[in-house]
């Protein structure tokens, strides 16, 4: 009867990243224009966003406020801060609607902003604990908001590489 040895000096080759020797692989960095501001920039512009975003819902302009909220979103890396800045701004902005005037708001903005809100939609969906206190609020907003711009809008969202 033949004798079978264990073959364990050939496992090695497992541990290779074959992807480190192949001259075609896609960076994440190929796959987008990261922001060109540096990243301090960007967490001041979100701060100053935040502060005339407040200003905008306390005069009761709800249309306003989500566009200035969802005008140049922080893309790319090392602005985690300031993405999730937004992401409270934009989702403040959301609770303080009416349900009566969300078609209004969404037919005032334009196909990027709406392409940008859905984005925002499904980061505050994914977020843990997020769906405890605003998941009613985000989803009535993603059925209004399919409802307003089509699928071709959730399309755009899931297959764009620039996450907020």
């Amino acid at each position: 009867m033949p004798q079978f040895q264990p073959v364990t000096s050939s496992m090695s080759f497992r541990k290779i990243d074959i992807d480190a020797f192949d001259e075609d692989v896609l960076q994440e960095t190929e796959l987008y224009e990261p922001d060109p501001r540096d990243p301090a920039q960007v967490l001041a512009d979100a701060r100053q966003k935040q502060g005339t975003v407040r200003s905008a819902l306390s005069r009761g302009d709800i249309s306003g406020a989500l566009n200035i909220a969802l005008d140049s979103p922080p893309y790319g890396p090392n602005v985690d801060e300031a993405k999730n800045l937004t992401l409270q701004t934009v989702v403040s902005v959301l609770n303080s609607t009416k349900g009566t005037e969300i078609p209004n708001v969404l037919k005032s903005l334009s196909q990027d902003a709406q392409d940008t809100l859905m984005k925002y939609i499904y980061k505050g969906m994914g977020m843990p604990g997020w769906g405890d206190v605003s998941g009613s609020v985000l989803l009535a907003w993603h059925e209004k908001l399919t409802e307003v711009a089509g699928t071709g809008c959730i399309v755009r969202v899931m297959s764009d590489r620039r996450t907020v």
